[in-house]
Parts: structure tokens; C-alpha cells; sequence
């Protein structure tokens, strides 16, 4: 029997993972762990959490008997893996759950934006104005989709874009030169594909490599008018090049699902309330209320995952990986 801990659970997903995983003593908690909230229990074997927590070496250093922690995501950059592969505590995470899902949402920022939906809606049920004058879209047949990362997620928005007869073109450092001439999708340098996309939608894992990987010079190459989708990670995006760009015009507008500093300005009470705030920058917390603020960008809360089909996909990966690490046989593992 394992002592398992799960944080940033809900009611329905705790009745669910009760029915899988009888026999263990499972907590669970609503609310997400980081250095300000630590981990209730001390006993856990097994940590499960979700992006919202931050599991710093501090975390970890309060649990002493932790030998495993599974995350319910496909990034796992909320997790320091030095101060795990310090205590040898093994990492999972859930590598393919939502490539439909969260392509999907990405279409969906995209048409709000391209058919200007969001106004529509706001000014038909704040003014009771039908007019149509000032709402004016532009057709996504025949433009050029720019997709930054083809893996499994990448891939799929590439081939809704096909699906709307849009011409795409494609980036990643290890091009899948097979699925581009099934599809019809071309691999380009990362310059042209910004130089030529009428929108540009990231889908590439955070991690060193891709820290500001959309920057002030890269927007600079962008086409001017075009459009940037971002559903990956927020600090992918050089926040304050973006409201910059955004208020030169030479972004059109911005569909956000995730944005740097995301978790400081969701909790905002908590913190300023925090003992130390050294490791947020506070430009980029101004910099995301004034991408909120602005008319030609939709920010939603990390929610391109959040579909019953994804999130039950998420958890029956997750009792698979405790099951595979508790047989000794641990799979999904990232570090």
C-alpha cells in the first residue's frame, strides 16, 4: 500500500481516481502546493499534482519520504527535476492527452479573432446593437498558418488549418518530413515562417531552449498585421515585445491562453502577501493587465486542456503511471 497525495484536484476527478486506485491511502486537496502552501502530509510515497503547483526543491525537501511524483500535465517545468534527481525521486508526466483538445482551442481563439466573435457578442448583449458595420472579419481560406512545434498538439493544428484550405507552414528543430507530404504542410526556417504567416500559433514545450523564444527581434520579423496564438507556455512569449508589438500595430491582436506570470496575477492576494516575490518579475505581471485590457486580444485562464474527454484521458494516464512505478516498472518518465 502507497501513501498518495493528489493537489488541484477536483470533487468529480478524486470520485475518480478512488474507483481506480482502491487499496492505497489517497489524499486529496482542491488547492495547488508551492514554497507558500506546502504539502499537508509528510508520509507521502507518491506526489501527484497539476500546473498550478510549483514544486521547488523546498517542496520537496519538506516531503522525506517521497520516492515518486506524477504530474497531470505534459509539461513539467513546474517541478525542479535537479532537486529530484538529488533525492533520485523518479518524474512522470502525461505525454499525450489533448493534441485535439488543445488544437481545437487554438482554432477557436483564432476565429474569435478572425470574425471578431467576442465584440459581436459584447455589443449585441451590452448595447442591444445588431449592426454589423463595424465587425468585420477576414477569411482564414487562403491564408498561411504558421505552426512552431509539430508534435503531437502542432500537428493537429496544422491539419485543421489544411482543413480550412489554409496554406501552412511548419517549424521544429526535428522536422517530420513524413507527415509534411501527407498532409501538404512545408518545414521552413523559423525567420520565414515568421516573415510569411498571416497567424502564428506556438506549440513547442518550455524549457531553456524556448525561454523568449518569440521575442523582440522574432516580432519584429513577424508580417505586419499578422497574428500570434499562444496555448503552450507563457514564457515562450517575451510579454513586454508582444505589448509593444500590439501597440505599434504590427500585431494585429493575440489569442493568450497562457502568458508569463500567469500564476501571480490569478492569485494576486496571495501574492502580495508573499514573504519573497524575488522570483517574479513585475514588469511582466503590468504587462499581462494591459494585454487584458487590450480590445484586440483575447486572454483566457489556461484552459485549452479543460474538456471532460481530456481531462479523464489525463487521469487514466495518471493511475497508469502509479500502477506502472508501484510495479516497478515506471513509464512517461521525464528526468
Amino acid at each position: 500500500m502507497a501513501n498518495i497525495a493528489f493537489y488541484g484536484v477536483k470533487p468529480w476527478g478524486q470520485e475518480y481516481l478512488k474507483k481506480y486506485l482502491k487499496g492505497h491511502k489517497l489524499y486529496f486537496h482542491e488547492e495547488h502546493i508551492d514554497e507558500e502552501h506546502p504539502p499537508t502530509e509528510k508520509d507521502i510515497d507518491i506526489l501527484s499534482v497539476f500546473v498550478g503547483s510549483n514544486v521547488t526543491a523546498e517542496v520537496i525537501g519538506s516531503l522525506p519520504k517521497l520516492k515518486y511524483i506524477t504530474t497531470r500535465s505534459t509539461g513539467f517545468d513546474h517541478i525542479d527535476l535537479k532537486a529530484c534527481e538529488e533525492r533520485k525521486i523518479l518524474v512522470s508526466n502525461v505525454p499525450s492527452y489533448g493534441e485535439n483538445t488543445v488544437a481545437e482551442y487554438a482554432f477557436a481563439l483564432i476565429l474569435v479573432l478572425s470574425r471578431r466573435i467576442y465584440d459581436a457578442y459584447e455589443q449585441v448583449r451590452e448595447e442591444g446593437d445588431f449592426s454589423y458595420d463595424n465587425l468585420q472579419g477576414f477569411d482564414l481560406m487562403g491564408k498561411t498558418l504558421g505552426v512552431i512545434g509539430t508534435g503531437r498538439i502542432g500537428k493537429h493544428t496544422a491539419r485543421i488549418g489544411k482543413g480550412f484550405d489554409m496554406e501552412v507552414l511548419a517549424y521544429d528543430v526535428s522536422p517530420d518530413k513524413k507527415f509534411a507530404r501527407k498532409i501538404g504542410v512545408k518545414y521552413v526556417s523559423l525567420e520565414k515562417l515568421l516573415k510569411e504567416s498571416d497567424i502564428v500559433s506556438l506549440h513547442v514545450p518550455y524549457m531553456k531552449e524556448t525561454h523568449h523564444l518569440i521575442n523582440k527581434e522574432k516580432i519584429a520579423l513577424m508580417k505586419k498585421g499578422s497574428y500570434l496564438i499562444n496555448t503552450s507556455r507563457g514564457a515562450i512569449v517575451d510579454t513586454q515585445a508582444l505589448v509593444g508589438a500590439l501597440k505599434s500595430g504590427l500585431l494585429a491582436g493575440a489569442g493568450l491562453d497562457v502568458f508569463e506570470e500567469e500564476e501571480a496575477v490569478k492569485d494576486e492576494a496571495s501574492f502580495l502577501s508573499a514573504k519573497d516575490t524575488t522570483d517574479h518579475d513585475l514588469r511582466n505581471v503590468i504587462a499581462d493587465h494591459i494585454l487584458v485590457d487590450m480590445p484586440n486580444v483575447i486572454v483566457t485562464p489556461h484552459n485549452a486542456f479543460n474538456t471532460k474527454e481530456a481531462l479523464e484521458r489525463i487521469l487514466d494516464t495518471t493511475v497508469e503511471n502509479v500502477n506502472k512505478f508501484l510495479k516497478r516498472k515506471p513509464q512517461n518518465i521525464v528526468n
